[in-house]
């Protein structure tokens, strides 16, 4: 049996992963099923080729329909389901701990033998379109898209997760089936499971469900994911003309790699910036002028870069002094670091909201999943704030200056025209 609070790691030959991490307080189990493909290892042409496969494997395999599948879940009250990113694909579930036989065996049978049937996709494809539609519906969502595409035009990082409504009606079953057989591979494939479980007892259930034989041994191991090209930051400024009642703002450059070794003392600027109700976003726009509702940063991490930005929503009337505010204080710290106080309270901050996020089976199968498919390692907890503990003011002051001093995009989605902001590139 697995000791309690142990992470245990097992990589097969094929370069199939699964890590587990038992909790055997709990009576419920989370597993992840994580792909290492996402919306950047498209081609413009086939673009939310990953996400449209998302949709498909819940359509049923080639002895179950999509009714079975949601009909066993449901009977159980356990949770199934999925999302996708711009460098992996997850398909979770979320069960009792005496449900995860049948969980594996289900999840293993989607993965591996989805029939993608040319009716599905025809559905999905409609179904695929509303959710486009859905979000060009809201521009709160929508601004973190048209952002990526003004910080980093050409790159596949830019490239938003669903696709175009152009590229989803154009998608074939060929194409999205093409992308399957290459990329949904065990050298592509991570499982994480966290709970009360044994390690061993998964790996029984896993090499049962993907028929080891042949599947775990049928591609080459993968190395981590090379880093690509590193896109250059760029100062445009791209507004979206659309009758809404709020102005929506994104300020942003390129921040650091997840192999970064620097990127928790970024973490930690980030935080003090606009993590929190204390943090400098949230008092002077909110809080002292009650300019916005809604005003925060944050820090996002991929293969050769990171990409950092600041979101407020505010009235169309007070969009300019928001958005000068923004620079004011994302200014600030680039040029002065943080003050000790600031320095402390963001450190107890971050801590306290990793620990808060592992509290249950999701989170720990989360963490699990992330740093395996994305880091090749795992830290634990204690680690994890152990890192954060030794961050110093000199680090956080010379990753801030780096950052926060490269050129800064703007997105705006709101009642206006380009030249209105013409004046306020970086």
């Amino acid at each position: 049996m697995s000791a309690p609070g142990a992470i245990r790691r097992t990589a097969y030959d094929s370069g199939l992963r699964v890590v587990t991490e038992t909790m055997p307080e709990a009576r419920s189990v989370a597993v992840g099923f994580w792909v290492a493909a996402g919306s950047r290892d498209e081609s413009p042409a086939i673009a939310g080729a990953s996400h449209f496969l998302e949709h498909l494997l819940f359509k049923g395999t080639s002895t179950r329909t999509a009714r079975d599948i949601a009909e066993a879940f449901d009977a159980i009250g356990g949770e199934l389901n999925a999302f996708s990113a711009k460098e992996y694909t997850c398909y979770y579930a979320r069960v009792l701990d005496r449900d995860l036989p049948m969980t594996l065996e289900y999840l293993c049978d989607m993965l591996g033998n989805s029939v993608l049937d040319a009716d599905d996709v025809d559905a999905e494809r409609r179904v695929i379109l509303e959710e486009i539609n859905m979000h060009e519906d809201t521009p709160d969502d929508l601004i973190h898209d048209v952002f990526t595409e003004t910080v980093w035009p050409g790159h596949p990082l830019g490239r938003p997760v669903l696709g175009t409504a152009e590229t989803i009606r154009a998608a074939t079953r060929d194409r999205v089936r093409r992308f399957y057989r290459r990329h949904y591979v065990p050298g592509n494939v991570v499982v994480a499971a966290a709970g009360n479980l044994d390690h061993d007892r998964v790996l029984k259930l896993v090499e049962r469900g993907l028929e080891t034989g042949r599947r775990v041994r049928a591609s080459k191991a993968p190395s981590l994911r090379e880093p690509g090209r590193v896109p250059r930051p760029s100062p445009a400024v791209h507004v979206r003309h659309r009758k809404t009642e709020q102005a929506h703002l994104m300020l942003g450059t390129s921040g650091l790699a997840r192999h970064d070794p620097r990127r928790f003392a970024f973490g930690v600027a980030n935080t003090a910036l606009g993590g929190g109700m204390s943090s400098r976003l949230f008092q002077e726009v909110r809080e002292k002028r009650g300019l916005a509702y809604s005003v925060y940063s944050y820090h996002s991490m991929f293969t050769e870069c990171g990409l950092f930005s600041v979101y407020a929503g505010t009235s169309p009337g007070r969009a300019r002094e928001v958005l000068g505010l923004l620079r004011r204080e994302v200014q600030d710290v680039a040029e002065r670091g943080l003050a000790v106080d600031e320095l402390d309270r963001a450190k107890g901050h971050t801590k306290g909201a990793i620990v808060l996020s592992q509290e249950d089976t999701g989170g720990r199968m989360s963490r699990l999943g992330k740093s395996e498919i994305g880091h090749g390692e795992i830290l634990s907890l204690d680690e994890l704030i152990e890192r954060i503990d030794a961050v110093t003011s000199a680090e956080v002051e010379a990753v801030a200056a780096e950052v926060l001093s490269q050129p800064m995009a703007l997105a705006v989605i709101g009642p206006f025209r380009a030249r209105d902001f013409e004046d306020v590139a970086a």
